[in-house]
């Protein structure tokens, strides 16, 4: 499926890439409507009903990332609420062993994500990830989402690596689709980036179960 020696860089994004999406889904479908219930006297049927098209509205925008923004608008300690349920973070199969294997590989290793920087630190904290990593790219810190043009043209000015020989892993199809469109030629996507969910179908990009279908030889 892929060719090591045609790879330079490699981008790899967090949640639902490298972590296991099940700890973002229930924490914003099911945590969050709990305590916004709660705090407005709400019942949850009534809370979810009104966050749900509210979190939809700003999919794929940096906002939707962003921790502070959603603090503001529910009224609620985004942050501090992570933390409370911080247990439920895990690292994805096989993912460990990659990023050791990829330690013995002279590739130079990213994570790119669109977390806030107050999430990724949680995570970091968790799951002993980042001494992995070349560098760690928050889009927060560029002003656009992965999905932006704007952000690959920074992120690629800024850090210098090679359309050709760069390998993107995310779960989000439109990442990959905004990677694929600034000309990213080598793009994976992830088939089950929620453990509790069944995996999902893909047929737009190369797809792989997990780690262990592109562990570097």
């Amino acid at each position: 499926m892929l060719n090591w020696n045609k790879i330079n860089t490699v981008l790899l994004d967090m949640d639902g890439t490298l972590l296991d999406l099940n700890f973002d889904n229930h924490f914003w479908l099911e945590f969050i409507p709990e305590r916004y219930a709660l705090q407005n006297q709400l019942t949850i049927t009534e809370a979810t009903e009104y966050l749900l098209p509210l979190f939809k509205s700003m999919e794929g925008k940096l906002e939707w990332y962003c921790l502070d923004y959603w603090s503001t608008i529910l009224e609620l300690d985004i942050a501090g609420l992570k933390a409370e349920i911080s247990g439920l973070i895990s690292v994805l199969p096989h993912v460990t062993e990659f990023l050791t294997a990829l330690q013995q590989c002279p590739q130079q290793v990213l994570l790119v994500t669109n977390a806030h920087r107050d999430s990724l630190s949680l995570k970091m904290d968790k799951t002993c990830l980042q001494p992995f990593f070349d560098g760690i790219i928050c889009s927060h810190d560029f002003g656009f989402a992965k999905e932006h043009p704007a952000f690959w043209e920074t992120f690629q000015h800024q850090y210098g690596w090679d359309k050709q020989s760069t390998l993107m892993v995310d779960d989000s199809l439109a990442v990959l689709r905004a990677a694929q469109d600034f000309g990213i030629s080598h793009l994976i996507s992830i088939k089950k980036p929620d453990s509790k969910k069944v995996a999902k179908t893909i047929t737009e990009f190369q797809a792989i179960n997990d780690f262990s279908e592109i562990m570097p030889v």
